[in-house]
């Protein structure tokens, strides 16, 4: 009963954090298209787009990827054992002076050395475009400041099970850069996307500071890196970098094989990422953000049942959350690009090359997302060997499958294809991994689930082919009005579909947003 009612509560939590997350997606969308009408899908766009990636993954690194997975189970352990809330302060300080004194220094660097940089990350054909890279990195680089601070008070109020402000926190970030390209763009050219992101990163430090601070933390620097439990975060963060890393360089390393193909292949990735991103984020990064403090609290506590649950609970809704999505965005993606982008200076090629490289990803839509939650699993219990070696098993497929499918007819779209396959792989490995550790999953449960959502989608695929072929290539005219309702109309009817199915089905899922959730 109670443990039921308490993934109730969760399920509540993560439900908020989607209503967040898909706001901030949409204005993701709104930021692209802005881009896409005003730069194009290739030349300028293709720079502007690969040389924000390179901060954009670095993030990952010193922000909300690898000193969040290792500082949230550290302090979630240590709000729940120390209520005087001091050794929460003293941890939060620290962190936040260690970022400072690694990424002052590699900012000056970055600046004095941007061009060795820019000329090792990317390789554009054209020497005028690497050289502008170069200007841009000068300035987009300092984003990394700025979001990973913002990630360490993400990361803390998140412990303190309140979700509602980080959340929203993103929306600033959009809205600033929307607002810069548009007023700016004249003036500026793709600099104005620096000023946007710049003043983006500040917005959401200032956005969570009031809360932050209602929580009894402080910005005050403090240097004394011998603390036990700071040690413990740094213990834990270095095997966690060590996967990131390989993250961050296999996503590079994609960029760069990118970037050296045809005319408008680093924005078609680009922006396949950035539609792919919407369901990634809402279901599978929601899920994951509120699920992870609560495996780390239950792995503290030693409550091997709760974990378990926890576990199987979070994969069981990822299963019936992305599957789908990953179908309709797969059989929708001319369709979603076109009226999202295809307007001003986007031409239809680059739509399509676009919705191709979105369906390679979407083949890998569940196992990137489970794949990211089995690992916050294995960093709540401790155990950070598991994920550092399926990450390299993952990021040796992916490069040895991008270096012979972008060879092939494929090009950019075998890079999505090749990511896609090697994290099918890397999942199954780590669902092996968790199986033997937690001494079995429940398959049936789980198979009941998968099989659920199988039938359920069927139905779906069936419909969006027979609208696909009865009204024709309408993506071809781009975005218009017309196609805005045809899209909201195919997909809002594939949506209710699939609803039903859940119903007559009983997907648990379902029964659960509803409130039928059997206690």
């Amino acid at each position: 009963m109670a443990q039921e009612q308490s993934l109730r509560r969760s399920t509540l939590s993560t439900l908020v954090v989607m209503g967040a997350t898909s706001a901030s997606r949409l204005l993701g969308f709104v930021r692209v298209a802005v881009i896409g009408a005003i730069f194009g899908g290739s030349g300028e766009a293709d720079v502007l787009n690969l040389v924000f990636n390179i901060p954009n993954n670095l993030r990952k690194l010193l922000a909300e990827g690898a000193l969040s997975s290792a500082f949230i189970p550290v302090l979630s352990t240590t709000i729940v054992e120390d209520g005087s809330g001091e050794s929460s302060r003293r941890i939060v300080r620290l962190v936040l002076t260690l970022q400072l004194v690694i990424l002052l220094p590699l900012m000056l660097l970055s600046v004095l050395f941007s061009s060795q940089i820019v000329g090792v990350i990317l390789d554009f054909p054209e020497p005028a475009r690497q050289v502008l890279a170069s200007d841009l990195f000068r300035w987009l680089i300092h984003y990394l400041l700025l979001i990973s601070i913002s990630a360490v008070l993400m990361g803390t109020i998140n412990s303190h099970n309140r979700f509602l402000v980080p959340s929203l926190t993103p929306l600033l970030f959009s809205i600033s850069v929307i607002g810069a390209i548009v007023l700016l763009h004249r003036r500026m050219g793709i600099f104005a996307m620096a000023v946007g992101v710049l003043a983006g990163g500040v917005l959401q430090i200032l956005f969570q500071v009031p809360q932050f601070i209602k929580l009894g933390y402080d910005f005050r620097p403090s240097f004394r890196f011998g603390d036990q439990r700071f040690r413990t975060v740094m213990a834990q963060w270095l095997p966690v970098v060590g996967t990131a890393s390989i993250y961050s360089i296999n996503q590079q390393v994609a960029m760069l094989f990118a970037s050296g193909l045809e005319d408008g292949s680093g924005s078609a990735m680009t922006n396949a990422l950035t539609f792919w991103q919407l369901p990634f984020g809402i279901f599978g990064a929601s899920i994951t953000t509120v699920l992870f403090p609560r495996m780390s609290r239950q792995f503290a506590a030693g409550d091997n049942q709760g974990l378990q649950q926890s576990l199987q609970y979070g994969f069981r809704y990822l299963i019936a959350l992305l599957v789908p999505s990953a179908v309709i965005m797969g059989m929708l993606s001319h369709e979603i690009v076109a009226v999202a982008l295809q307007r001003g200076v986007f031409q239809p090629r680059y739509t399509d090359l676009a919705a191709r490289t979105l369906r390679g990803f979407c083949l890998g839509l569940l196992s990137v997302g489970a794949f990211s939650f089995f690992q916050r699993f294995f960093y709540a219990t401790g155990r950070f060997r598991i994920p550092l070696l399926t990450a390299g098993v993952a990021f040796v497929l992916d490069v040895g499958l991008s270096l012979w499918l972008k060879e092939t007819r494929l090009r950019v779209v075998g890079l999505a294809i090749a990511n896609s396959a090697a994290f099918t792989v890397a999942l199954a490995l780590m669902i092996h991994q968790a199986h033997r550790m937690l001494g079995g999953l429940d398959f049936r449960r789980i198979g009941v689930t998968m099989g659920k959502v199988t039938l359920s989608v069927a139905p779906v695929v069936l419909f969006i082919r027979l609208f696909l072929r009865h009204s024709g290539a309408w993506w071809m005219e781009g975005s218009t009005l017309a196609n805005l309702l045809r899209l909201t109309g195919v997909a809002g009817g594939a949506i209710g579909i699939l609803l039903i199915m859940y119903y007559f089905l009983q997907v648990e899922a379902f029964r659960t947003l509803i409130g039928r959730q059997k206690r």
